[in-house]
């Protein structure tokens, strides 16, 4: 039996991946403040944080316990509500920030395991990953072993995308670091997940 994915099935995975993973978001904004105002190894503890997250996200949906999100009313509120007051929270946080901050400063740290945790209050993430069974994995003969190739790849983009993002911030941390542009940049960065927890909680009424 062939379970290996075809050239199309493939090509639409890697461009859903692409456009998923690396369009702003709130795990990238996250990783791009944590880089510029802790540095890249404080950062580092979020960025591996996003894939384990999302792949156990996606390996609950594989298993079929995602449909139980989204049949249940309350369950869909509790994660759409936690997610955008979390968002909320760390804008709030960001906002007044306005010089760079050691790795051990507590007042934007997450920890490994918030990292991980914060993936499954995001309502878009629960959609997306029934999106990608219901394409790749449902139905289908070989579906576990179909899920043994998609939860790396899935996975490997979460960290790349972040990864990607974080080394821009930490890049820009010294130029940061002059005048007001720390400020500015955090209340930029601040006013995105507030806008994203926005868009997230109305687009997943």
């Amino acid at each position: 039996m062939n379970f290996i994915l075809n050239s199309e099935e493939l090509t639409a995975l890697l461009v859903l991946s692409t456009a998923a993973s690396f369009t702003p978001g709130p795990n990238t904004t996250l990783s791009t403040a944590l880089a510029a105002n802790h540095g890249m190894r404080s950062a580092m503890k979020f960025i591996l944080a996003v894939p384990i997250g999302w792949g156990l996200l996606l390996a609950l949906c594989m298993a079929g316990l995602g449909h139980l999100v989204l049949a249940v009313p309350a369950l869909r509120w509790v994660i759409m509500v936690s997610g955008t007051l979390y968002l909320l929270w760390m804008a709030y946080r960001l906002w007044g920030m306005r010089a760079l901050i050691s790795a051990n400063a507590d007042r934007l740290n997450i920890t490994f395991f918030q990292g991980v945790s914060v993936q499954f209050l995001n309502i878009k993430a629960w959609m997306l990953a029934l999106s990608v069974v219901a394409g790749w994995v449902a139905g289908k003969e070989d579906a576990v072993a179909r899920s043994m190739i998609l939860l790396p790849i899935m996975m490997a983009f979460g960290f790349v995308s972040n990864l990607t993002y974080a080394a821009m911030g930490s890049i820009l941390r010294q130029w940061l670091a002059q005048g007001v542009r720390l400020l500015v940049f955090n209340r930029c960065m601040s006013a995105a997940l507030v806008l994203t927890a926005i868009w997230m909680f109305k687009t997943s009424l």
